[in-house]
């Protein structure tokens, strides 16, 4: 068996994935291969692959870390100073402002180490290594069914991670690739100690807002900048004043020569996730179900919050950081939907799929598999808009959201011996998690969407799904279901009436643990009707749903590869490190349009609109255009400022921040968003349309130097 498995390895190392075509590709760096490196070195790679990625030599991959929890940054300087975008830093940004130093409003830019702003909660990750650990996950899980597989990885990945790094200080993580044909541990160290070097006023690092998100043009300024600190020994360590600048294994130099409509362009990062094997079975469910009703619950959560925004500059900079989050993907999936439809994925999916059929017959591992997604998905899709509403819905109130978490000490109260030692660490995790809710909780806002989202649960969720007699109880409590009012009554009991906002209540829970207390209080007792609706009688529906689905792609991934053995392949993006190349590049969208390659200066300029929310510009970019002063960060071609660029790059959500590299490796730009048009790139890559919208470096440098007077910055770079 042990033999079996590591022909299986190898095989799928030269069989990554997905097939390539064009510029498609998020690349495992240690495994390239010679066809894909060659491809590389054809359309203008000037680095040895040892440059890219070395284990025993700084590469290009020690510059690139995991920034935050779920983007990607670069180091740019010998004094571990990080590149990365605004949205990334957006959270530390708000959370260092204040109605006195409005960092998120006015921008912000340190003139020396001492005025740096430790960014609490921060990390910056490294990439150490990555192991093959195929046959070690394999050998744990041999020949067990499709939850029970799923269930014993759960315990296998920690038990491989610790290993591996057992008494090192590095932090591990298993991804799966192939949809569970191939594991791979990356190893990682984890930085916790970093500060705020410098941000863009909003009006630069968001401009265009909402409006112009996942568009092309785009002249928003999405950059921010950071530092990681390290201990006297250059290692992790928690913050402290003692704490001195990391010296990098390897940074990236920085290019201020511009580049040409077709130029080599490189982007390392870590993208999030896409599913380019899922089924005509899943972009259905997608486009019918699971999108419409995301993208109706966030709009009505955003126009709530907005409401109230608009009103008060200090709710908009409590809210900032939430709203752009819900926003961002609210687009994204109205988008994703509309695309794929009109590309008709689904037929490409069903023709695929038909193919595969024809080759399985006979084949006794694959010709049933298409069965049984059928039957699988027959069963779940009736009760799939349950589970989005209460995830987008119920979930989608900040205070109910946060009292999901107080489940943690309902579990430790209920237990038959009760642990006190665990209910005291519980309590302590709930008391320092409710300060930090408190202090960006906005009631006016939240009692509204708590009112919107139980009415939308109660009229678009069948019936019989309703937990039961709830909605009858609250029909006798409140009025008219069908009645607005009644929805408003409900939520400003729960609001009045919870001990979450209630200090003399909440202390007196805290000190003295008490399951009926907390089970009465309205607005647990309000999360939990409808959880433990969900958990007991749809919870293991799902989870029996996705088991199947699992092992049926597994088999399908792996029936695919034998079907076709011997093509360019890529996994799945898993958040794990990737390499994609392209090139600079303009397109056509549709009929008699053109989309030149970059956006200047004089283009945002012309977008300026005073006061306005989105348009809104800094007296100081106004007055700096007005007199031309660009200093050295012209483009000769243009003769203006770039903003910003695109380029063919197959990226994800994941790869916000990543560093867009020219053919020697030196910085242009950053990666931080994708093209309307190109909106179904998770499930479906398009070759034609497909875009990576990046921050030019030069701009970047103009905002830094001529805005910001931050020359300090400037003079850490390595200028080329």
């Amino acid at each position: 068996m042990k033999s079996r498995i590591l022909i299986l390895v190898f095989f799928f190392s030269l069989v990554l994935g997905r097939v390539a075509r064009a510029d498609e590709g998020m690349w495992l760096l240690h495994l390239l291969g010679e066809q894909v490196y060659n491809d590389m070195v054809k359309r203008g790679l000037k680095l040895s692959k040892e440059q890219l990625y070395s284990l025993n030599k700084a590469s290009l991959k020690d510059a690139i870390i995991i920034f935050g929890g779920g983007c990607t940054g670069e180091i740019v300087s010998s004094e571990g100073l990080i590149f990365t975008n605004h949205h990334c830093g957006y959270d530390a940004i708000a959370s260092a402002s204040s109605l006195q130093n409005n960092y998120l409003r006015d921008g912000f830019w340190a003139k020396s180490k001492t005025d740096e702003i430790p960014a609490q909660g921060l990390t910056a990750t490294f990439l150490i290594r990555i192991e093959d650990v195929t046959a070690q996950v394999e050998e744990q899980v041999k020949g067990l069914a499709a939850a029970e597989r799923l269930s014993k990885l759960q315990s296998v990945f920690p038990e491989v991670v610790k290993k591996f790094t057992e008494g090192t200080g590095y932090d591990g993580q298993v991804y799966s690739m192939f949809k569970g044909n191939q594991f791979l541990l990356f190893i990682y160290e984890r930085y916790r100690d970093i500060r705020l070097v410098g941000t863009p006023p909003e009006s630069i690092g968001k401009f265009g807002g909402d409006t112009d998100n996942w568009e092309w043009p785009r002249h928003t300024g999405d950059f921010s900048v950071f530092r990681v600190y390290a201990g006297k020994d250059n290692k992790p360590a928690d913050f402290s004043k003692e704490n001195t600048p990391l010296k990098p294994r390897y940074f990236l130099p920085v290019s201020i020569k511009g580049y040409a409509d077709g130029d080599y362009a490189m982007i390392y990062g870590y993208p999030g996730g896409t599913n380019r094997y899922e089924t005509s079975y899943g972009v259905k469910l997608k486009t019918s179900v699971e999108n419409p009703a995301l993208v109706g619950l966030r709009d009505v959560r955003l126009k709530l919050m907005f409401d109230e925004m608009k009103k008060d500059p200090a709710v908009r900079l409590a809210l900032a950081s939430s709203y752009a989050s819900i926003a961002n993907y609210w687009k994204f999936f109205d988008g994703e939907t509309k695309q794929l439809l009109k590309y008709d994925v689904l037929g490409q999916k069903q023709r695929i799929e038909d193919k595969f059929n024809a080759w399985a017959k006979g084949k006794p591992d694959y010709e049933n598999i298409f069965d049984n997604y059928r039957k699988n998905y027959e069963e779940w899709t009736p009760y799939a808009k349950h589970r989005m509403y209460i995830n987008e819905g119920i979930l989608g109130s900040p205070l109910i959201q946060y009292v999901a978490s107080m489940q943690a000490l309902d579990r430790a109260l209920s237990k038959k011996e009760v642990n006190m030692d665990e209910v005291v660490k519980v309590t302590q995790s709930l008391t320092n998690s409710r300060k930090s809710f408190l202090g960006r909780e906005n009631k006016a806002s939240d009692q509204k969407i708590l009112a919107a989202m139980a009415r939308m649960f109660y009229e678009d969720i069948e019936a019989s799904q309703h937990p039961k007699g709830y909605f009858e109880k609250l029909s006798m409590q409140f009025g008219d279901l069908h009645t607005a009012s009644t929805w408003d009554k409900l939520a400003a009991d729960v609001f009045s009436r919870t001990l979450v906002f209630n200090d003399a209540q909440w202390e007196a829970l805290m000190a003295k643990p008490d399951l009926t207390v907390l089970q009465g209080d309205p607005a647990y007792s309000y999360m939990s009707t409808f959880i433990r609706n969900y958990s007991e009688n749809y919870g293991p529906m799902s989870a029996r749903f996705n088991a199947q689905n699992a092992e049926l792609g597994r088999l399908y991934l792996k029936g695919t590869m034998e079907m076709s053995p011997g093509e360019k392949r890529y996994p799945d993006a898993n958040f794990s490190m990737r390499l994609s190349y392209g090139n600079v590049k303009s397109y056509k969208p549709r009929d008699a349009v053109f989309y030149d390659y970059v956006c200047t200066l004089g283009g945002v300029v012309e977008k300026y609109k005073p006061g306005d929310y989105e348009y809104d510009l800094p007296a100081g970019l106004l007055e700096a255009y007005r007199q031309k002063n660009f200093g050295p960060y012209k483009d000769s071609k243009v003769n203006d400022v770039v903003v910003s660029f695109i380029t063919t790059n197959d990226i994800t959500g994941g790869n916000s921040g990543s560093p867009v590299l020219n053919a020697k490796g030196e910085l242009i730009g950053l990666a931080f968003d994708g093209n309307y048009e190109a909106l179904s790139h998770k499930i479906a890559f398009d070759k034609d349309l497909n875009r990576t919208i990046c921050v030019d470096v030069r701009y970047v440098l103009w905002c830094i130097d001529i805005l910001g007077g931050a020359k300090n910055i400037i003079a850490e770079l390595s200028l080329k």
